[in-house]
């Protein structure tokens, strides 16, 4: 009895270690490290691309005096858009910078500048259309802005094609403050300091759209607005413009 009492018992032990084993042999599936799972999300959000952000678009005025490089801004996509097809029509090639006032502006883009005459009152050819005005309070009349001309519409919708870009001079925080009266305009600190140091126009902020600036070539801006004019302001010696869209470069 007691020798079956251990076989049976004996047969127990060997199933139960049967069972042990089949167990162990079972797949286990662990949960990977919290970092490994964090460098899986990075990877996969890594291969989304990220949105691709508009070229700024660089266009060069080239002068007998010498070459100036205006950068578009992107925050007017209207005047931008327009601009550059003019340039790449060749609608500026040969026009003339027919008003030009030192310490202000020099302003070009009338149509009936190229072969005008000598002494030819000038300024009041277009593109036939307007572009709707894009003010931003980011864009203002600081030395070098590119700014679109225009008539005295009450939308202050640009003219189609004639710009001016901002020689100004430096004012002053009193001259400042009258121009907010007049104008019910505010300037930030920031566009204070650019006025005082920098100068520009400021009476003619959120009144004109800004679409650009200059980013190289101030000084030939100043050359012109140094030369001789008539009394129409028009240079008494021509000087012609030729313009070309430059390369993009992505921020």
């Amino acid at each position: 009895m007691n020798k079956i009492f251990r076989i049976g018992l004996l047969l127990i032990m060997i199933l139960l270690v049967g069972l042990c084993q089949a167990q162990t042999k079972k797949k286990v599936v662990k949960k990977p490290p919290v970092h490994l799972v964090k460098s899986k999300v990075d990877t996969i959000v890594a291969t989304i691309a990220p949105a691709k952000q508009i070229a700024e678009i660089r266009v060069k005025i080239s002068t007998s005096l010498g070459d100036i490089i205006v950068r578009l801004s992107n925050k007017t996509p209207k005047h931008r858009d327009n601009f550059v097809k003019l340039v790449n029509d060749h609608f500026y090639d040969s026009l003339l910078f027919h008003r030009v006032i030192n310490s202000f502006m020099i302003q070009g883009g009338d149509p009936n500048s190229k072969n005008a005459t000598p002494g030819s009152m000038l300024g009041e050819g277009d593109a036939g259309y307007k572009v709707s005005a894009e003010f931003d309070s980011a864009l203002f009349h600081k030395r070098g802005a590119l700014a679109a001309a225009r008539d005295d519409n009450p939308e202050k919708a640009s003219s189609g094609c004639q710009f001016y870009i901002v020689q100004g001079k430096k004012r002053s925080n009193s001259e400042l403050d009258v121009i907010e009266m007049k104008k019910t305009i505010h300037f930030s600190s920031a566009k204070r300091m650019t006025y005082n140091m920098i100068g520009g126009t400021p009476n003619l902020d959120m009144n004109y759209t800004v679409f650009g600036e200059v980013e190289t070539g101030m000084e030939v801006v100043d050359e012109i607005a140094l030369q001789p004019v008539d009394d129409n302001n028009r240079p008494i010696k021509d000087i012609n413009m030729k313009m070309e869209v430059m390369k993009e470069e992505i921020k």
